[in-house]
């Protein structure tokens, strides 16, 4: 962005600033408590960028100063100096604006949620489900080095110690910063228990990470849910096979289908089960008005279809690559134990350089 448009924009955002100090400090706004929070809230979130653009504008004062010294100096040792300086400030304002840029990026609204995780077993059989079992270790690994909390949802196993499907919680501040860009295919390539021959086998499992969703924010018509109980088989209906604690909820517009049974009442398991229809159905939402939006340039990261494979994880190999960066570690046991942050950040770096040059475009 050349510097006279991002002049404009971090003035228009400075006089807001101001205007927030303004309003804050007047008397008939105070007795608004409500008021007073949400111009506090949006006063906090500007003033990184308000303090970084007041540094960079007295930076240009002393560019210009710099740069007047070196022209109109007589004394050559005084000229000289002039010259190491404006190659000193010009580093310096070179670092400010690609600062100032990043910080114009708005931020994701929904990034500080907590996010729903659904893991579900993909081609390869039992091998698939093993893989889907692996993932959901790695993710509450990841969890746990985060100081989050995780819940299941609902699991369907396998025999063997795998996961047919797997849903659960992550309950943290910035949980959906850190995984959103973890949807997708997942794809392993190792020789499976249950091979005996030896052969590489290559199986999948998809991820869906959805933020929480609160009731405001999507409105269900109760008369579009079909709700029903069963016995429950997991953990909280092991003590009370008499009772119905499991709930199965039918959204009849979309034909999706939400089971919860790891609460031990019934009431637990329908505000259990209602959250992850909320979040599902807000993704879809989210992602019509996407496509509508960007049909022509979508964006692979965060907004990929889901049948895009993402990564692989390769066992002969000590191999994880994540497809859509070209970024490779051979560290493979780490990585499943939750040591995810390298490939969290470079995806988060690659999110930012994408929409900064989105904002570039706009001017």
């Amino acid at each position: 962005m050349e510097t006279e448009k991002l002049l404009k924009r971090l003035e228009a955002l400075e006089a807001r600033f101001d205007e927030l100090e303004r309003l804050m400090g007047d008397p008939q706004v105070a007795q608004d408590y409500e008021k007073v929070a949400a111009y506090a809230k949006e006063r906090a979130e500007m003033e990184e960028t308000i303090q970084t653009y007041r540094r960079y504008r007295r930076l240009l004062t002393e560019l210009a100063e710099a740069r007047e010294m070196a022209q109109e100096e007589s004394d050559a040792e005084l000229r000289e100096m002039a010259r190491e300086e404006i190659a000193t400030l010009e580093a310096q304002k070179k670092e400010l604006e690609e600062r100032l840029m990043r910080l114009l990026v708005p931020k994701d609204p929904r990034d500080d949620k907590n996010v729903i995780v659904e893991i579900r077993a993909g081609a390869g059989g039992d091998e698939a489900g093993l893989f889907a079992a692996d993932l959901f270790r790695m993710y509450t690994r990841y969890a746990e080095r985060q100081g989050w909390k995780t819940e299941i949802i609902s699991e369907n196993r396998t025999g063997i110690g795998g996961f047919k499907e797997v849903i659960f919680e992550v309950k943290g501040k910035g949980a959906y910063s850190r995984l959103k860009h973890e949807s997708g295919v997942h794809r392993v390539q190792r020789i499976p228990v249950t091979e005996s021959s030896g052969r590489i086998h290559t199986s999948t499992a998809t991820v869906a990470v959805l933020p929480e969703v609160d009731d405001v924010e999507i409105e269900i018509n109760p008369k579009d849910l079909e709700i029903s109980t069963y016995g429950s088989s997991g953990p909280g209906g092991q003590h009370m096979q008499k009772n119905d604690t499991a709930v199965r909820i039918v959204h009849k517009p979309t034909g999706m289908v939400v089971t919860c049974e790891s609460e031990r009442s019934l009431t637990q398991n329908k505000l259990r089960a209602m959250s992850v229809l909320r979040a599902r159905l807000y993704e879809i939402e989210r992602r019509k008005q996407e496509e509508a939006l960007e049909a022509a340039r979508r964006s692979q990261v965060g907004g990929g279809e889901r049948s895009e494979k993402i990564r692989t994880y390769n066992f002969p190999q000590n191999r994880v690559t994540d497809h859509r960066i070209g970024m490779t570690t051979y560290n493979l046991p780490a990585v499943l134990d939750g040591d995810l942050d390298d490939f969290i950040e470079a995806l988060a770096v690659d999110e930012q350089t994408r929409r900064l040059q989105a904002l570039e475009e706009a001017g």
